[in-house]
């Protein structure tokens, strides 16, 4: 991965992290506010993410009455079971949490439950349904709207040839798995694909991707399409593909659609499409304070999918000021 794709990294995590202390620090004007709910963050260093905690604070601004705590994962399980526990032992209103692995986080959450907090989970779920209720996008559609637009490129239904290399997110995650399982209900039905990779997890990351790109450039002498489960990711392979003097020969497919990144790699002609997985944090703060206030709030929220190619990229760049 090159250096400037690492500091840029650096960058979005530092920024990120300056912005949600603000809501962390007990201070008079926190004090003073009715609601406490926590939100327990997977981690900061993705792009994804940062955009995650932009949306959920931009919502609690617009409620004076809320005092939001948020605390960081850190990408590790153990620091977001930790992070849990102490959000409990402060006794907040609603919990809010996405976690960073399924299993590793139920039995934490299900602590809060015993605990009487109303959990939210977001974007991930865990491996119980006693939380009042699950916010976040339909992996497995998007999956399959991934997995059609693949069969497309290759050459459409029941023609489509290729080779394809898939990058999964994190295996403990369920929206990895659908994602993956979307993809290959399209994908499988033609016996002219081939999958080079198996379960080869870049955990989300861009310069781990890269480096599963590599490998597989130096292993296979055509590639045809590359599937990140994040945008990140296929960005990443781009640049592995494009330091090999070999990506104009292969298409490339993301999930997410932020518009400074998936929808700009799109439109500079890096990625064929991204897939809009919209973050979850402004709505599901928007229903834990509906549920506070007596209001009933359905068991899951399933947020709206898009897909970008080049023919709209620009118009959501430019919706968006970019």
């Amino acid at each position: 991965m090159k250096r400037r794709d690492t500091l840029k990294f650096a960058v979005v995590a530092a920024a990120l992290f300056a912005t949600t202390s603000l809501y962390t620090a007990n201070d008079s004007v926190a004090q003073d506010k009715k609601l406490r709910i926590g939100f327990s963050q997977a981690t900061t260093i993705e792009p994804w993410r940062a955009q995650f905690n932009k949306d959920i604070i931009a919502e609690a601004a617009k409620h004076p009455e809320v005092e939001l705590i948020i605390t960081d994962g850190e990408d590790k399980t153990e620091k977001q079971v930790a992070d849990v526990e102490n959000l409990i032992r402060q006794e907040v209103k609603a919990l809010l949490i996405s976690p960073k692995e399924s299993a590793g986080l139920t039995g934490v959450v299900t602590q809060a439950i015993d605990a009487k907090i109303p959990v939210f989970v977001l974007d991930r779920n865990v491996e119980t349904d006693k939380y009042v209720q699950f916010v976040g996008g339909d992996n497995k559609l998007i999956g399959r709207a991934a997995g059609e637009y693949a069969v497309e490129l290759l050459g459409g239904a029941g023609k489509a040839k290729g080779n394809i290399v898939e990058i999964w997110g994190g295996m403990g995650t369920q929206p990895a798995h659908d994602r993956h399982d979307g993809f290959h209900e399209f994908t499988d039905k033609e016996p002219g694909i081939k999958n080079l990779l198996d379960q080869q997890s870049g955990d989300w990351k861009q310069d781990q991707a890269y480096n599963i790109m590599a490998t597989a450039l130096r292993n296979n002498e055509k590639i045809d399409l590359v599937y990140g489960h994040n945008d990140p990711m296929a960005y990443g392979a781009y640049l592995a593909a494009k330091d090999a003097g070999r990506e104009k020969d292969i298409k490339f497919i993301g999930i997410d659609a932020l518009p400074g990144e998936g929808v700009t790699w799109v439109n500079n002609g890096e990625l064929s499409a991204t897939f809009l997985y919209a973050t979850p944090g402004a709505e599901g703060l928007r229903q834990a304070i509906k549920f506070l206030n007596g209001e009933k709030v359905e068991k899951n929220v399933v947020l709206p999918t898009l897909k970008v190619t080049k023919e709209n990229a620009s118009k959501i760049m430019k919706d968006n000021g970019l």
